[in-house]
């Protein structure tokens, strides 16, 4: 079958992770897969074997998701944004595809409403109607406003055949975020979280004994790198390895390096094998995005969170709450952060027990394949 998923990250690269994870898995199954992405690119995901079909790339300016920039920085104009949901357009009408998948969208990214309504038109009518599925993680950014949720109902009903929601409904049902209406509910469908396969230890033991600081593949996470610059400081016993993200990380690492006083410190680009790392971690210290929490409860490594939560944003602390009771898992809010308290935190995490691999489903890529599949070839 024909798939296309339709993905626009703005701030971190969390979404494009997990929209390629899926890719990947429909790959794996004989299926040919089209990512249409509409952020901006990530150097290090792979991609092989999945056609990526680049939009003109798109960021928030910061938190502010009303306000979006093109990649030479300035504000995207009616044109740039036209011009997108031509391509938006084109893409279904070359590819026809058999399945359609629209990453968190209509639950998210209202900003870009049109150039996903253009898609969703595009495919409704074309001469074999896919399937229209979107793909949602465990835990939603709520609506401000009740018109909002009821807005997405609303094109859900119109538009979707089913909803792909991420996560467990025991330990994290759709309803900890988003209200569910009965018409809602009818059309979810469970795929448990999805992950990609374990990367298992890394063979030349990276990370050995190390304090791991990350924020994901995006460019956030500047606050954080610079108190966990001076908590490694307080102390050279453990040694401690910055990751930064983003496209373009040599500004900031630069201006870490100058600011780290300790020999103990490593700051370097965000690596494609840190899930490997983080076997043999003593602590990673990270925000707590869906993915980065995945690949935490995989390998079993003792963590402290640090949710995101600028401009009001509270998915990632929902989500640290809910894990910040398992063994070896700590949270600690970004305004409470201070040098002291990070070596403090890390400190007793190194010394306790290790933590364990969660009893978790992480199949849900090869889940969502399987559900996609059945709907499609099902009569409708």
């Amino acid at each position: 079958m024909r798939v296309l998923i339709a993905v626009t990250h703005l701030l971190g690269a969390g979404h494009l992770s997990r929209a390629l994870t899926l890719a990947r898995s429909f790959d794996a199954a004989g299926h040919a897969v089209t990512v249409v992405s509409g952020g901006m690119p990530v150097a290090q995901f792979e991609s092989a074997g999945i056609n990526l079909w680049q939009l003109p790339a798109l960021r928030s300016d910061g938190v502010n998701f009303t306000r979006l920039l093109g990649v030479n920085g300035a504000v995207a104009n009616a044109e740039y944004l036209a011009t997108r949901q031509q391509e938006m357009v084109r893409a279904v009408t070359q590819i026809q595809p058999d399945i359609v998948i629209t990453e968190l969208f209509p639950f998210g990214r209202r900003v870009l409403r049109d150039e996903f309504m253009g898609l969703l038109h595009a495919a409704r009518t074309a001469v074999s109607k896919p399937v229209i599925l979107a793909s949602i993680r465990d835990i939603l950014a709520p609506p401000s406003k009740p018109e909002k949720a009821l807005a997405s109902a609303q094109t859900v009903d119109e538009f979707y055949d089913g909803v792909l929601v991420h996560s467990d409904p025991v330990s994290t049902p759709l309803e900890l975020s988003w209200p569910v209406t009965g018409a809602l509910a009818s059309k979810l469908r469970y795929t448990g979280y999805v992950a990609p396969a374990p990367a298992g230890p890394h063979p030349d033991k990276a990370g050995l004994g190390e304090v791991l600081v990350s924020a994901g593949g995006g460019s956030v996470g500047q606050d954080l790198f610079k108190t966990a610059v001076a908590a490694a400081a307080l102390s050279s016993r453990l040694k401690w390895r910055i990751l930064v993200g983003g496209a373009e990380p040599a500004a900031q690492i630069a201006q870490l390096q100058a600011q780290a006083k300790s020999t103990a410190v490593v700051v370097e680009a965000a690596r494609p094998d840190f899930r490997q790392m983080l076997h043999h971690a003593a602590v990673s210290v990270n925000m707590c995005g869906y993915n980065t929490a995945l690949d935490l409860m995989q390998a079993g490594t003792k963590s402290l969170f640090i949710p995101f939560d600028e401009g009001g944003e509270v998915e990632q602390t929902l989500r640290a709450q809910s894990l910040s009771h398992m063994r070896g898992m700590r949270m600690c809010v970004a305004a409470e952060l201070t040098p002291e308290r990070l070596f403090q935190e890390v400190t007793e995490l190194a010394n306790s027990p290790l933590g364990q691999p969660a009893e978790i489903h992480f199949d849900g890529a090869a889940e969502s394949v399987r559900i996609a599949t059945q709907m499609r070839e099902s009569p409708r």
